[in-house]
């Protein structure tokens, strides 16, 4: 075991290594000045269609905005809490710098991830769209890709009952035993009974409850992080020259904090910011494929709003928090560092705020892989072995609540890193597609487009 488990962490070095992550950037570099800026510049756009999107407007099973809060709901989670904490912790306040930059790329690479995804979706042998990396690398590349949608598919499989599930589970386990006292099995056993009765209604429950839950969430969290902020408020000016200063300058080391280079600032600064967001690595677009929409540039310039809430909003709240509080220099890390920065502004009530969201989150996080790791099953090996998935999902909630995850943490986190390795070749390589797609809308004055749904073989 020991053995395996070096085998795993070399792999793990690798894949999230600085390959992966200039690979990452690289691509979504490429799609954005393929897209002459767009994502950035059509924002408002964006966020205008998003507001319209709240009901159906084509075929598919959910709403635009359904669509967006299904992938929002599984990004929006530990790494904007845990992992902004950590990259501030380990790269200093520049890290922080670095995460804007991912997510200004990340916003293309979404864009182009759900515009092929919605271009090349099926509907499987139920009526339902199916779509994302596996189904636009054999549609879009062709059968001698196919073993290349085969393995985004399996990494897939496997990964989201790690990272999606008994990871999630055993953090909102863990940071409810530290606050309240609440054992883990007992909170084992409610979540699976939360889970199931939203997964086993398919997408369209988990689209509603995701499209009640995560804006409630979500704001409720951008509130509390911006009355930390106004507590602070005299520090926000100094917090943000500090992000910019260490982007560029090593950081010096201060209280509990060791100093870090400028490399750390860059590389732990994309990595949680890839992390969080999940651009490039394949998982966003099979929610955005089941949307009922007028078409995939549509879809597409709602679903880069994601990356634009993720980072640009709720992580910079999270990282500022800890920045301007002081508390980044205490030498506490993650969670623990996000949940100090809260309670050292609202005493008394900051921790058990960072624990109910932790948890929130979590839980939301385990209703949105649940969809992900269903539809690579579903593409593996058919959709009759799906209520066998839901079931073995359900079970692992209450092991993934009450055990020791080390290795599953490591292996998880591997796979995830491996789906985006087939995820970014399909997309460099259908880049001309997406180009094309885009040119034509915004030529036609942003008129419905055809859905482009192929049929299932």
């Amino acid at each position: 075991m020991e053995a395996l488990n070096s085998i795993v962490g070399a792999i793990n070095g690798v894949v999230w290594g600085p390959l992966m992550l200039v690979l990452i950037l690289g691509v979504g570099f490429f799609l954005q000045v393929g897209l002459k800026f767009m994502p950035i510049l059509k924002l408002g756009t964006g966020f205008g269609l998003l507001f319209k999107g709240r009901e159906g407007q084509g075929e598919g099973q959910i709403s635009p905005f359904n669509a967006l809060m299904t992938s929002l709901s599984a990004t929006i989670g530990t790494g904007n809490i845990a992992g902004v904490a950590t990259a501030v912790f380990l790269g200093g306040p520049g890290a922080l710098f670095w995460m804007w930059m991912t997510a200004l790329v990340g916003m293309a690479t979404k864009y182009a991830e759900a515009v092929l995804a919605v271009k090349y979706r099926e509907k499987d042998e139920l009526g339902n769209f199916v779509g994302g990396p596996m189904y636009y690398i054999k549609n879009g590349l062709g059968a001698k890709w196919a073993w290349l949608g085969f393995a985004f598919a399996l990494f897939g499989a496997i990964a989201a009952f790690g990272i999606g599930n008994g990871v999630q589970a055993n953090g909102v386990a863990q940071v409810l035993e530290a606050n309240f006292g609440l054992n883990t099995s007992i909170t084992g056993v409610v979540l699976m009974i939360l889970t199931a009765a939203v997964i086993l209604g398919g997408i369209t429950r988990i689209g509603a409850v995701a499209g009640k839950l995560v804006p409630f969430m979500a704001v409720s969290y951008i509130v509390a992080g911006l009355l930390v902020l106004l507590i602070n408020i005299g520090g926000i000016g100094d917090a943000l020259s500090l992000v910019f200063t260490h982007a560029f300058t090593p950081s010096a080391a201060e209280g509990g904090f060791a100093g870090a280079a400028v490399w750390a600032a860059i590389r732990f600064g994309v990595a949680r910011g890839v992390f969080s967001n999940e651009a490039g690595l394949g998982s966003a677009p099979i929610a955005h494929a089941a949307a009922s929409t007028k078409g995939p540039v549509n879809q597409g310039l709602v679903a880069m709003l994601g990356t634009f809430i993720d980072t640009i909003i709720v992580c910079s709240i999270t990282g500022l928090a800890i920045i301007a509080s002081g508390a980044w220099t205490s030498g506490e890390s993650g969670a623990a560092l996000t949940s100090l920065a809260f309670e050292t502004s609202l005493p008394g009530l900051g921790g058990y705020l960072i624990a109910i969201a932790l948890s929130i989150f979590a839980f939301t996080t385990i209703l949105g892989w649940s969809f992900y790791g269903e539809k690579c099953v579903g593409y593996l090996l058919g959709h009759k072995v799906l209520i066998v998935y839901r079931i073995a999902w359900i079970v692992m909630i209450y092991f993934g609540a009450t055990a020791d995850l080390g290795f599953i943490w490591l292996l998880a986190d591997t796979l995830n890193a491996m789906m985006a390795i087939p995820n970014l070749i399909a997309l460099a390589l259908l880049s001309p597609i997406v180009f094309k797609l885009t040119k034509e809308f915004f030529a036609s004055g942003g008129a419905s487009e055809e859905g482009g749904t192929t049929p299932a073989e």
